[in-house]
């Protein structure tokens, strides 16, 4: 990472970036570090015109807003070819070039979920600055959030980037069969080049922890013990703490009846990523109390709203179709037959006996359509489609897919860092480990072994 290289750079203006003199870099570089220093590496940081990274994330706001521009003059269609997988565009600018993979894909991607692309630019490219987020965590990556905190980017690796590239389609296409997958939402794939500086590749992913104006504990959950304690924040400190698997000991994710759909699709999800050969992924896990109003017993009539997104076929990413305004949103005039009827709404339990049959959604191992025996016609088709795609009721909020509601808690849920391979190095680290922590739980473990520890973890932490 040629981190003292972008650190020279200063905004986009007039003639283009400027090279402050040797005096300046050193001034700016011992500041970031005091602040690291003092907030232990740990929060989020504006990146003002003193940031060490202003000058890339200037030019990466101007490159972005231009290749979504493309979009927004041509919007995308609902079908793409394999050619669109393999598609390069570059784009010239002052000082820079910067390159869009893939892109029809990702805005035929980002429509699906009800993300239009001018919503998309707007949030990317305002003249609000970026934020840099410095975790605990072990990655060289860069991170940076929009000043929303909704979009994240993170700087990747040519390998990953290549990886990524190379199993695009069959991610799209496990997120077309499971719409309310816990999957990361990648958005974008882009790679800058400065004359005499090494070029970078970053990612645009939806943010799991959006919004977060009221999120009281964060976690990164990995099913294991070795290095998974991260001391947390002060009770009056600023710091943003991401905490790990020892820190959620004797706690619970109270979902009641949602546990058996996330239990569900944890297993769908996590047998993809077995299916990769990838290990090393971490389940974002985050928190907050619900409002009073915000409580699971809402009329009926936005009960049966809620049941027709989280029920039509038009909820899919990647359905052929109009574009739904919210993810899993159908249009005012779509018909669809209704639940019988009911007092209350009871944490959807009754939506979802009417929709499968049953109080809860059925496992992956029984994902051939042999549902829904209960009903016939236009009620057996949707009981079919709801019990094939492992789909719930979306709460009515921001983000939904990654959102669910206890009766207490809102929790917000997500697997990010998929790009770990189970490689000759991961497998030498694996015995090497072994021989370090005899008897002891740590992170490289094979993909099947990854795969059920993480998925027992979950089961064992909620009820």
């Amino acid at each position: 990472m040629e981190t003292e290289m972008y650190g020279s750079l200063k905004g986009l203006s007039g003639g283009g970036p400027r090279q402050p003199s040797a005096t300046v870099k050193t001034r700016r570089r011992k500041r970031w570090g005091g602040l690291r220093q003092k907030w232990k590496m740990l929060g989020l940081f504006p990146i003002d015109p003193e940031h060490e990274f202003h000058g890339l994330t200037c030019m990466m706001k101007d490159g972005l807003a231009a290749a979504i521009q493309s979009t927004v003059d041509t919007p995308p269609t609902n079908t793409t070819s394999d050619e669109d997988f393999k598609m390069k565009d570059t784009q010239i600018h002052k000082g820079f070039t910067l390159q869009t993979y893939a892109g029809h894909v990702f805005a035929s991607f980002r429509s699906a979920l009800g993300m239009s692309e001018r919503e998309y630019q707007l949030s990317l490219c305002s003249a609000s600055s970026y934020l840099q987020f410095i975790s605990n965590s072990k990655s060289k990556a860069d991170f940076f959030l929009t000043n929303d905190k909704r979009f994240f980017l993170k700087t990747q690796n040519k390998r990953e980037i290549r990886f990524l590239l190379d199993n695009l389609k069959i991610y799209m296409e496990h997120l077309r069969k499971y719409p309310h997958s816990l999957l990361v939402k990648f958005l974008g794939v882009h790679k800058i080049k400065i004359p005499h500086q090494k070029e970078k590749y970053f990612i645009v992913m939806q943010s799991v922890f959006y919004p977060d104006d009221r999120i009281i504990a964060r976690y990164d959950i990995k099913g294991c013990e070795v290095s998974r304690w991260t001391d947390p924040s002060p009770e009056d400190h600023q710091v943003i703490a991401v905490l790990k698997d020892l820190n959620f000991r004797d706690q619970y994710i109270e979902l009641d009846q949602q546990r058996a759909w996330l239990l569900c699709q944890m297993e769908i999800d996590t047998h993809f990523l077995r299916q990769l050969n990838v290990l090393d992924y971490s389940l974002l896990l985050a928190h907050q109390p619900l409002h009073q109003d915000e409580r699971p017993r809402g009329s009926f009539g936005s009960l049966i709203i809620r049941a027709k997104r989280s029920v039509t076929p038009g909820s899919s990413p990647l359905h052929p179709g109009p574009a739904p305004a919210v993810p899993g949103a159908v249009p005012e005039d779509a018909p669809a037959n209704s639940p019988p009827s009911s007092s209350s709404e009871t944490d959807g339990y009754h939506v979802r006996k009417w929709a499968a049959g049953r109080g809860r959604p059925r496992s992956r191992a029984s994902d051939s359509g042999e549902g829904g025996r209960g009903g016939g016609g236009g009620d057996s088709t949707e009981m079919d489609e709801y019990l094939a795609h492992n789909r719930r009721l979306l709460p009515n909020f921001k983000n939904p897919l990654h959102v669910i509601d206890g009766p207490e808690q809102r929790y917000f849920v997500g697997i990010i860092d998929i790009f770990t391979v189970y490689g000759l190095r991961k497998r030498l680290e694996h015995w090497w480990k072994r021989l370090r922590y005899p008897g002891r739980s740590f992170s490289t473990v094979s993909p099947p072994a990854y795969r059920a520890r993480l998925c027992d973890w979950v089961k064992e932490h909620s009820r």
